[in-house]
């Protein structure tokens, strides 16, 4: 089975950067198309970014544009997400998502909360 494991979350202050990382012991890890999701106390899982299976695409979502950055390493079968200017708001679990012909795999969240 699959396992996808996030790591890099805490707690930082406003304005700060923090950089979560996603491992994948899946030696195939490079045909995949991975996204990074969050979510927020009481809010809808949010779809912050993509990337394309060898770095060529990505897309963000507004509110993260401009102060993430995904990109991926597929020799370490790791996905990264760069996240700069935090702010309160950032605050949510955020989660490791891989994107299959017809299945997805998720990791199980790290925790992220930007606070003074």
């Amino acid at each position: 089975q699959v396992q996808l494991v996030e790591s890099g979350g805490g707690w930082v202050q406003p304005g700060g950067s923090l950089t979560l990382s996603c491992l994948s012991d899946a030696t195939i890890f490079g045909r995949w198309v991975m996204a990074w999701y969050r979510q927020a106390p009481g809010k809808e899982r949010e779809l912050i970014a993509t990337i394309d299976n060898i770095s060529v695409r990505t897309n963000y979502a507004d509110s993260v544009k401009g102060r993430f950055t995904i990109s991926r390493d597929n020799a370490k079968n790791t996905m990264y997400l760069k996240m700069n200017n935090l702010e309160p708001d950032d605050t949510a679990v955020y989660y490791c998502n891989a994107k299959t012909w017809k299945l997805d795999y998720w990791g199980q969240g790290t925790q992220v909360t930007v606070s003074s």
